[in-house]
């Protein structure tokens, strides 16, 4: 690649209400091939500029793409994954680092963190969201009832928890079988934002092609404006029927000959016992237990993760 084609500015758009109020970040194409955020931003950015959309009080932070050379190349990464591992260093090594240092304190200055993203097969959208309550060395939170609030208000009916415990135990897998893993455990956008004292939500829109996907984007941000009180839209109900997902494990492709047994989509009921793929030495990977698939890649690199397996979660009955 030419040098000079290198993105060397990370563009941020900030609208500050004259009142007090939180201050919500929103993100778009942290994965460059996730463009429905952007679409949206780019909505939104011209309806405050035409005055049809007005912030009230608190503070507005859009970046429209987070990650300007994966959006460059349209591909999900640069030079590596910027979601899997978000840092400030001091010596920055690749252009994803570079963004971290500049993405890492842009959302310690926030309340709210609301990154946009799609998926690759099809499905119906969804929620990650973090962890309940809890002391523990992983990810300690304290901000579960706040950060559940507004992800009931943001227009899907699916949640999926579990994604840092899972992912963290996919390195430790990939660790005792001396393959490369990183020691940041998948910390990404809303982990980061969490450890910061914020309350974050990725939300994953719908299939990259999906024509739906950019409103539903816009759709949420200008959900989440009106559920922070920082303009004067009505208030959302919160989704009454919920259905939460718990990740419990990460399967990753070790050869490239490993193939599904069939085009799995994400969120496609598994039964136990079920030959869900076949390694390249024939053998068969079965589910443990009822549940799901999801996240599956036909085109996952070797030691990167292929699917995940998930379960029924009771979290948001209510």
């Amino acid at each position: 690649m030419v040098k000079s084609s290198v993105p060397t500015a990370l563009p941020i758009q900030q609208i500050v209400g004259l009142n007090s109020g939180p201050k919500l970040i929103v993100l778009g194409a942290v994965h460059g091939n996730e463009t429905c955020g952007t679409e949206a931003i780019r909505r939104l950015l011209q309806e405050l500029e035409q005055g049809t959309l007005r912030i009230e009080r608190g503070t507005l932070t859009m970046v429209p793409i987070a990650n300007p050379l994966a959006y460059q190349l349209k591909r999900r990464h640069g030079d590596r994954n910027l979601n899997r591992s978000m840092r400030v260093t001091d010596v920055p090594q690749d252009f994803e680092d570079r963004i971290a240092n500049v993405l890492c304190p842009l959302l310690q200055a926030h309340d709210a963190l609301l990154d946009l993203h799609s998926f690759h097969t099809p499905g119906i959208p969804f929620a990650l969201i973090g962890p309940c309550n809890n002391h523990g060395d992983l990810q300690p939170f304290s901000r579960a009832e706040a950060e559940e609030a507004m992800a009931l208000r943001l227009g899907v009916n699916r949640f999926v928890e579990g994604w840092l415990e899972t992912y963290a135990q996919g390195v430790a897998d990939r660790q005792a079988r001396g393959a490369a893993a990183s020691l940041d455990y998948g910390v990404g956008t809303t982990e980061t934002m969490r450890r910061y004292g914020g309350i974050a939500i990725t939300l994953e829109c719908g299939q990259h092609e999906d024509e739906k996907a950019p409103q539903l984007a816009y759709d949420a941000v200008r959900h989440t404006l009106a559920h922070l009180g920082m303009v004067t839209d009505t208030v959302r109900s919160p989704t009454k029927e919920s259905e939460i997902i718990r990740l419990y494990q990460v399967v990753d492709r070790l050869h490239p000959d490993d193939r599904f047994s069939r085009n799995w989509r994400s969120f496609e009921r598994t039964e136990r016992g079920e030959v869900l793929a076949h390694r390249h030495d024939g053998a068969e990977l079965t589910a443990d237990k009822d549940g799901w698939i999801v996240f599956p890649n036909p085109n996952a690199q070797v030691d990167q993760e292929w699917f995940y397996l998930a379960e029924a979660s009771q979290r948001l009955a209510r």
